[in-house]
């Protein structure tokens, strides 16, 4: 039985290859795509189902994908212009009790997705094989992430998600 938490699995870094580069940047390009396509024709009700017991609703994913992907593109700008900087980690949670998340529709973050990764993949997609291998530091984790290894997790990150949504909408039968 698959965990409800981790329909994917969890993020599970590897080596870096030509290869897996290429894939990740394209699960970055085509994420807005794939998930529009999982929460297409949900109704408001749907929207506001939670994925498992205790989790965020459809609704709040797409706001906290949106959210967690403008982060990740200004980590990987920072990254790229300074020398292993601190990054800012985020309360997600307390984000989507803000009226943004309650009040806005869910195609205002979609859109942002859509420019957010648009401007990511075009700043990474041609970058040095040496310029993969910068840091950030996250203070809470306490560790240095290289940029392979945040280029992996945001893919990783957007697949996980979009799975919530695929797997609730699959277990009530609204596929």
């Amino acid at each position: 039985m698959v965990n409800p938490s981790y329909p994917i699995g969890e993020y599970i870094p590897v080596p870096f290859s030509a290869v897996q580069k290429q894939a990740w940047l394209l699960d970055l390009f085509f994420l807005p795509e794939e998930l529009e396509q999982a929460i297409l024709n949900l109704d408001e009700a749907q929207l506001h189902t939670p994925y498992r017991e205790g989790g965020w609703t459809v609704h709040e994913l797409v706001h906290h994908i949106a959210d967690s992907h403008m982060n990740a593109y200004c980590r990987f700008k920072l990254a790229l212009t300074e020398n292993s900087p601190t990054i800012k980690p985020y309360l997600e949670n307390e984000w989507t009790k803000l009226d943004d998340v309650k009040q806005l529709p869910i195609n205002i973050s979609l859109t942002l997705l859509h420019a957010v990764h648009r401007r990511l993949h075009t700043a990474i997609q041609n970058i040095s094989n040496e310029q993969w291998q910068r840091t950030v530091y996250h203070p809470e984790s306490k560790k240095e992430m290289s940029l392979w290894y945040l280029l992996g997790m945001y893919a990783w990150h957007g697949k996980h998600h979009t799975a919530h949504i695929i797997t609730l909408r699959k277990k009530n039968n609204w596929i």
